[in-house]
């Protein structure tokens, strides 16, 4: 949460997002840094030294042809800023901000390393590079809160959303639906529901003035928009109350007004007058400093490929960062050329690089979204996976193929009946992670009990009666940009699973064939929890970004994916 006392042009925390031109807006903390680091690059290119490198490349051809051979004394030619029209100096300063735009955000731990961050080092978060090993608040709660909101750009209003009211919601909804996070190749964007979309928004404990809205003056239309929903979070073995920070969204056509930044300055300061001072809050960027990791949900690169013995879905072999790379010797080079051809991800060749550059692998690795086809046609026709060489369709479909019906005895929807025994399972299963939600027996039935396209909820019943397992999913469609015959994807997103009778792989096998017969397209899970345990075993495959999770002023060790208990939508 931002400091009261900061002017309104600096800006803290945001939440996942993707692609680096599109997820500006929409993280909950990208944005900050990205326009920050924008116009430092701006200040550092200007449009006489673009012109100059021009020079220098053309003077020295020409005195070669004439058989001179003076290229110093074309580099000393002074270059007069004057000398270039207005229109050509425009020209250039867009060019410097689309290629800056076109940089991104970091999305891995070796980006970032080469980063300065300037906002976050006037946060309380962490350092990059530091080593936690303590915990607590990076600061003491404060005692004097702005009262009045912070100053939006000229035309622009604050309006905290009503969203009992359905022509609100449906406003949010095509904001969201219309500016919202696209993938890396802006194939595909999340369509939240608006049904979906009172299911996130509004848990028990929801406050009407943390949906903050901002309108443009003279037409009252919605442009921007970001919320926090309570929570109270249990990290290694203390309990906080705190809120978890989402919807992050401004119109693209507004992105330079500078409207984020304000957005997440004024939600901080609502949270603030509630007397909460910590939050949560995830993001596929790497930010100062993630207490945990996880692969992101993003396009599924995968091949299926046949091998002898084996038939199974691993990700498409592609070459590690260049960054990464440049900072190897030639010794370590071959050795991670040798280990490259027999890797089967190249996350696995990138862990080894950075075993090769620093010695060891960083300290904490984000938890990853992995998929599972359920509908491979389709999602190959529209570019979410795709064949290997060695692969026909009819193979690949017969590759995914599941049994009809769950195989588990006792397996059936939650019920309103159900809820006191879901909170005890849950409750005790949680204690097994370091960081986790605390959910009240309200929060439970709200955040798990069944709503047509929002939530699954399964239990098992034993022959006695008694609850002894749940698995969970919700629903988050995404929209198919333009494809010819496909226009939604549907895919479903595991929840929370907590098994206490039922081996976990026999659970989740149950949910993938309950999710194929309720018409999802494909099952996304994360690698936290137990989840590691099923993944490979039930033809998962690696997606293609890392979800970073974060929390703003408090420190504590970074954790394993496999430590991490905490699902945010």
């Amino acid at each position: 949460m931002a400091d009261d006392s900061e002017t309104a042009a600096r800006r803290p925390p945001a939440r996942p997002q993707r692609p680096p031109a599109e997820e500006n807006d929409r993280e909950h903390c990208s944005d900050c840094e990205n326009e920050a680091e924008r116009g430092s690059n701006r200040g550092g290119l200007s449009p006489a030294n673009d012109s100059g490198a021009k020079k220098k490349k053309k003077k020295p051809k020409r005195k070669k042809e004439k058989g001179g051979d003076q290229p110093e004394q074309a580099q000393d030619q002074p270059v007069k800023v004057n000398s270039l029209p207005a229109e050509r100096i425009q020209e250039i300063q867009k060019a410097i901000e689309l290629f800056s735009v076109g940089q991104g955000p970091a999305k891995t731990m070796e980006e970032a390393s080469k980063r300065s961050y300037q906002f976050w080092d006037t946060q309380p978060v962490p350092k990059l590079g530091e080593v936690v090993n303590t915990h607590g608040p990076v600061e003491p709660d404060k005692d004097n809160i702005r009262q009045e909101p912070y100053t939006l750009p000229q035309g622009f209003t604050w309006d905290a959303l009503d969203l009992g009211d359905r022509g609100v919601l449906k406003e949010l909804y095509t904001l969201l639906n219309e500016n919202y996070v696209e993938d890396d190749d802006n194939m595909f964007r999340f369509d939240y529901s608006p049904e979906f979309l009172l299911w996130a928004l509004r848990p028990p404990g929801w406050l009407p003035q943390w949906h903050c809205g901002v309108r443009v003056v003279s037409s009252k239309k919605l442009v921007g928009f970001i919320s926090a929903i309570p929570a109270t979070i249990h990290i290694y073995d203390t309990e906080k109350k705190m809120v978890e920070i989402n919807f992050l969204c401004v119109h693209k056509k507004l992105r330079s007004k500078r409207v984020a930044p304000v957005l997440i300055r004024e939600i901080t300061r609502r949270v603030h007058l509630e007397g909460i001072f910590q939050a949560v809050y995830t993001a596929g960027v790497v930010l100062p400093k993630p207490v945990g990791t996880c692969r992101a949900p993003g396009r599924l690169r995968l091949q299926v490929r046949d091998s002898p013995g084996q038939d199974r879905s691993t990700p498409a072999r592609v070459s590690p960062p260049r960054g990464v790379l440049q900072g190897l010797s030639p010794a370590a080079l071959l050795k991670l050329l040798i280990y490259h051809k027999a890797a089967e991800s190249v996350a696995h060749t990138l862990q080894a690089a950075l075993v090769l550059l620093c010695g060891s692998s960083w300290p904490a690795r984000a938890p990853w979204y992995w998929h599972r086809s359920l509908n491979p046609r389709k999602l190959i026709e529209v570019k979410f996976s795709h064949l290997s060489r060695n692969m026909t369709m009819q193979r690949t479909m017969k590759l995914y193929r599941l049994p009809e019906t769950p195989k588990t005895p006792g397996l059936r929807p939650m019920e309103h009946k159900d809820i006191s025994a879901v909170h005890k399972l849950l409750t005790e299963y949680l204690k097994h992670f370091h960081l986790t939600p605390i959910m009240s027996r309200e929060e439970v039935e709200h955040w798990f009990l069944p709503q047509e396209n929002i939530i699954d909820t399964f239990v098992v019943e034993s022959a006695q009666g008694e609850v002894t397992d749940f698995l969970s999913f919700y629903t988050l469609p995404s929209t198919i940009m333009n494809h010819p015959t496909h226009k939604s994807l549907k895919a479903a997103y595991s929840f929370y699973n907590v098994h206490t009778k039922t081996p976990l792989i026999d659970l989740m096998s149950d949910a993938l064939i309950l999710a194929k017969s309720k018409g999802f397209d494909v099952f996304n899970a994360l690698d936290l929890m137990e989840n590691k345990t099923f993944l490979e075993k039930l033809k998962f495959g690696i997606g293609d970004g890392n979800l970073q999770y974060y929390l703003y002023n408090w420190k504590c060790p970074s954790m394993a994916p496999e430590k991490v208990g905490l699902v945010l939508q």
